[in-house]
């Protein structure tokens, strides 16, 4: 099939190339004209696991293309995916003017039968509005399909080839036969594509992010109230994730979640319930507890050096949000990063992947070191916050050799408690 795909940012990338992967001619389309040189010269311009290879094969198979050109993009592709940015507006709505702008120009350009998939996390709604900014100046038949993606970073590869589900919001049963066509060689092994109308696919992500960041948010809670009581909150994190009715995953308390879609989504499902007069009050206490916990460790380091951070030098192990990913966005590193830079702290700080995107926006103001040891050199505590796997097993002589003071303040709970005081370490953690 002949695929093209407006937007190359994660999900558009990703999609364009793993569909490549099962055969299908892809045309990827972006304005950047910088980014689609680096594209067409064989440049992956994200880090994601797996799909360096996977890009650099299609290109060279010539089934994966790229284009600043929308009218190259439409005339080449019978299934037209958008994957545009819905950034968070002022209200904590999602911005939908790229996904709009877009139907605009395709309804003046597109010259026979599209299929228009939203496959950018959108809005209840949001499928209608494309459906009629497009067809305002369309002069061909077409539909518009919701196609929620469910891509993690650092998994995302893994994740679209090797599906859980696929949902495809369509109400027509042209563009469904096509769809099932296009996903039939991901769900092989039995998993579902499962069909429902537009408003309920659109919210099927939605639900399933706010969800997940809720789940994440009571087990943060819960950490928090056993440093009250003197609980230990992996002992009550395996008692309930063997319950089949909980599950073990997301169960993993820290500093907050953070990245491109929880921080959104859940505000913009709250702004929407807003918007139809409805209260989501469970959405109201997430989105204000993950805001506390992304400097709960502050007071603990606060504590330690008796109120005064001015001129501490702390280490800094782990920026992006998450491991397996150089994206910063609403990444808890940076909100405690800032306020120890605003108590006089200096820091020298290392990730493997995202130290060019926190200089972009730190500038001078952080040391930036070659390796996770280099960070520790003369500084007076480590501080970690991202749970990258290099993280897990460090030498710990080393460690307590190049701090001024040994000790550990864990926002990932990465170590065992006892094993670390055993190697003369004093070690913070959340809820343990």
């Amino acid at each position: 099939m002949k695929i093209a795909v407006i937007g190359t940012g994660y999900v558009g990338l990703v999609t364009g190339t793993c569909l490549a992967e099962t055969g299908n001619d892809v045309i990827c389309v972006d304005i950047d004209q910088n980014k689609v040189d680096q594209m067409k010269a064989g440049v992956v311009p994200i880090y994601e696991p797996h799909l360096d290879v996977l890009f650099e094969r299609n290109i060279k198979a010539g089934r994966l293309k790229f284009s600043t050109s929308l009218d190259e993009g439409l005339e080449f592709g019978e299934i037209v995916f958008l994957a545009l940015p819905t950034p968070e507006d002022e209200d904590g709505s999602a911005d939908l003017s790229y996904v709009l702008n877009v139907s605009e120009e395709i309804g003046k350009k597109i010259k026979e039968y599209k299929v228009i998939v939203d496959k950018s996390t959108v809005p209840v709604g949001t499928a209608e509005k494309v459906q009629a900014t497009i067809a305002k100046n369309a002069a061909c038949d077409f539909d518009v399909v919701s196609n929620p993606e469910f891509l993690r970073e650092g998994y995302a590869v893994d994740d679209f080839l090797k599906p859980e589900r696929i949902v495809v919001g369509s109400s027509s049963e042209r563009a469904t036969t096509l769809m099932k066509k296009l996903y039939s060689p991901f769900v092989r092994s039995g998993n579902p594509i499962i069909i429902m109308d537009e408003k309920s696919a659109e919210l099927t992500k939605y639900a399933a992010n706010a969800f997940l960041a809720t789940k994440i948010t009571f087990m943060n809670e819960i950490a928090n109230y056993c440093d009250k009581v003197g609980a230990d909150v992996d002992k009550v994190r395996a008692g309930m994730g063997t319950d089949s009715r909980i599950g073990k995953r997301f169960l993993f308390p820290g500093i907050g979640y953070g990245g491109s879609c929880f921080p959104k989504d859940v505000k913009a499902l709250q702004k929407a319930g807003k918007d139809k007069n409805y209260d989501f009050k469970i959405l109201n206490s997430v989105i204000e507890v993950n805001e506390k916990q992304k400097t709960i460790l502050l007071p603990k380091i606060e504590d330690y050096f008796n109120g005064d951070l001015a001129n501490k030098k702390l280490a800094i192990w782990g920026l992006a949000f998450k491991p397996e990913t150089d994206d910063i966005r609403e990444a808890p590193a940076i909100y405690l990063m800032k306020e120890l830079l605003n108590k006089g702290a200096s820091l020298s700080v290392f990730d493997p992947e995202a130290m060019l995107n926190i200089k972009k926006q730190f500038g001078d103001s952080l040391s930036y070191c070659d390796s996770m040891y280099e960070a520790l050199d003369g500084a007076e505590a480590l501080v970690i916050c991202t749970e990258w796997s290099i993280f897990r097993t460090p030498d710990f002589n080393k460690v307590k050799e190049l701090l001024e003071n040994p000790i550990i303040f864990d926002g990932r709970n990465l170590y065992d408690v006892e094993e670390v005081k055993n190697e003369g370490i004093n070690y913070v953690s959340i809820g343990r």
